[in-house]
């Protein structure tokens, strides 16, 4: 049929009176989704499985972490006579300079104040304070290594444990000299300072992810953090009892520091944690990790870039 030139092909009836042109010409929707949109909508799930591979990896590479901490450790003290011995010697003369001047300013019996004092100050100096303060130097203080190599991000975190975790074993010999000179032994239930130290061990893992990334894109977050630390050491008991507030101190349960260092601290010093302690404790670990996860997983892609 010729159709002349300007007009509008006619639609021809078929058998049913319907117009054939109906499906020859009505034009046909494909619901597609272009690429750019697909790769946007599986971005978040691509950054959590990334994340999770670089926790993963970095776990396997435990025995690196540990050479590394180890080395942080011989460097810090290298040419020094006495090594990390200077760190149990320092904190021996701090302990005992404290526990005479603050048992005579609050009235309190040496013999039982010191070994508290001591336990409190080892917990708080070693297992918060400077895994916090660190946490933000988590990834700062490793930028040439990772520049230059291509490892997990994990892996530092992992390094920082370690380097605290030695720490922490030449300053816990103070706390246990003080209870054996005035032999005050916690007996038994200082066992239960084990699942202390455990949640201890895996906060101070999700510290350097949360605290790591956002140091390392805001670099005035670790002198904040070190003030804020700083303020929280007079709130939290660490050099006075709580007991020492009676009903007034109420609000401690509100201090996150206060549950985290009682679920090790009681059992150390012979007391059992109460169920709200440890029910404060996890809930606080839970919204740690899970902060700590979002933040790493979101600021992984960038890291190199902003150190």
């Amino acid at each position: 049929m010729n159709i002349p030139s300007g007009q509008p092909p006619v639609a021809s009836q078929d058998k049913d009176g319907g117009s054939s042109s109906d499906v020859l010409l009505a034009p046909v929707r494909v619901q597609t989704v272009p690429p750019m949109v697909r790769r946007l909508r599986a971005l978040p799930r691509r950054r959590v499985v990334l994340a999770l591979e670089d926790i993963a990896e970095g776990l396997h590479l435990w025995r690196l972490a540990v050479s590394l901490g180890l080395l942080d450790i011989r460097l810090q003290f290298r040419g020094s006579t006495f090594g990390p011995l200077w760190l149990t010697l320092g904190t021996a003369i701090m302990i005992g300079a404290m526990g005479g001047i603050y048992g005579q300013l609050f009235h309190l019996v040496l013999r039982d104040y010191l070994p508290y004092l001591s336990i409190s100050m080892i917990l708080w100096q070693v297992g918060i304070a400077s895994i916090t303060q660190e946490a933000c130097m988590c990834f700062i203080s490793a930028a040439s290594s990772i520049r230059a190599t291509r490892l997990p991000f994990s892996l530092q975190a992992l390094r920082v444990m370690v380097r605290n975790g030695v720490t922490f074993g030449y300053n816990i010999i103070v706390p246990i000299g003080v209870y054996l000179i005035f032999g005050l032994l916690p007996g038994p239930v200082a066992f239960l300072a084990l699942p202390g130290l455990l949640v201890w061990g895996i906060n101070a893992f999700a510290f350097c992810l949360l605290l790591g990334s956002i140091a390392a894109r805001y670099r005035d977050i670790p002198p904040i953090v070190s003030s804020a630390v700083q303020v929280a050491f007079y709130v939290t008991p660490i050099i006075w009892n709580a007991s020492q507030l009676g009903e007034r101190g109420w609000w401690l349960i509100f201090n996150p520091f206060y549950s985290l260092l009682e679920i090790v601290r009681a059992p150390l010093t012979g007391h059992m944690p109460s169920l709200l302690i440890w029910s404060v404790a996890l809930g606080l670990s839970g919204l740690l990790w899970a902060a700590g996860f979002f933040v790493f997983s979101r600021s992984r892609p960038r890291l190199a870039f902003w150190l």
